[in-house]
């Protein structure tokens, strides 16, 4: 499978609707790609809370329907980072905000395939949890690739963004629905990128999952991002590293071998909680 993750750089005086028109540009050039990845919240500013707001849109709203069409032009499946979901129906979640932080994932022809909303919210009862909803679902998606004889996918994605990367009790329910990678993208800061590489190391290692991890570069709201996209494979092995600026990596994963890792190390069959 060719992943293509893309590490999006922006700062506060890039116009959303100008962001938007260069990303999608961005994803189209990425034709002959199998999955593309785009970061965490990437069109309205992920650490800008204050234009969050103004900014939400319905999931077939401009980003969706902008993020659909690149998709379908490039031919790839596109996980489309996330918005700021406010749904067209008017529904509100159990804190009442009416707001999500929604990560989309568009098929190859351009169709919405799944939408996932954060469960764990960044802020430490400011920020996301005073501004949004918590998400509940776990979600996950069918890696291109030859089916399983019944017809079944032979590999599958399990859905999470930045902050759910510190909450491992998520990634085991991930696991037991049978995901072989975790796509997460983020915003996370420059202050703690340390954590974020680690995690996401470590959210490989004791699933034996490859994880396709696509982070923010630059600076916004005063916020450094900390850059380090990665792609681990689900031996923990560091199949390609971003930087601290904008950058494209596109790589090569066998997802065959997380497979024949499991069967040639299978601590996962050691599990007793």
């Amino acid at each position: 499978m060719r992943v293509a993750v893309l590490q999006i750089g922006y700062g506060d005086d890039e116009l959303m609707a100008d962001r938007l028109t260069r990303v999608a540009d961005l994803v189209r050039a990425q034709a002959g790609h199998d999955l593309v990845v785009l970061p965490e919240l990437w069109a309205p500013g992920g650490f800008s809370y204050r234009d969050w707001a103004d900014r939400a849109q319905p999931v077939d709203g401009p980003i969706g329907t902008a993020m659909s069409a690149a998709a379908r032009d490039a031919g790839v499946l596109l996980h489309a980072g996330s918005i700021v979901e406010r749904p067209a129906s008017g529904e509100v979640g159990s804190d009442g905000h009416g707001l999500w932080n929604t990560s989309l994932v568009y098929a190859a022809d351009g169709g919405l395939v799944a939408a996932y909303r954060k469960i764990h919210r960044f802020g430490f009862g400011a920020g996301e949890p005073k501004l949004m909803d918590a998400g509940e679902d776990v979600v996950l998606v069918d890696l291109p690739g030859d089916p399983l004889p019944d017809g079944s996918a032979a590999f599958r994605a399990a859905l999470s963004t930045c902050y759910d990367l510190r909450f491992p009790e998520l990634y085991r329910r991930q696991l037991d629905a049978g995901a072989t990678a975790f796509i997460v993208p983020a915003a996370w800061p420059a202050a703690r990128v340390r954590h974020w590489t680690l995690l996401a190391h470590a959210r490989a290692i004791e699933n034996q999952c490859v994880v396709i991890a696509c982070n923010t570069a630059g600076t916004h709201a005063g916020t450094e991002m900390g850059g380090h996209s990665q792609v681990i494979s689900a031996t923990g092995e560091a199949l390609a590293m971003a930087g601290t600026s904008e950058e494209v990596l596109s790589v090569e994963v066998d997802m065959a071998a997380v497979t024949t890792w499991r069967e040639k190390f299978p601590v996962l069959q050691d599990r007793r909680l």
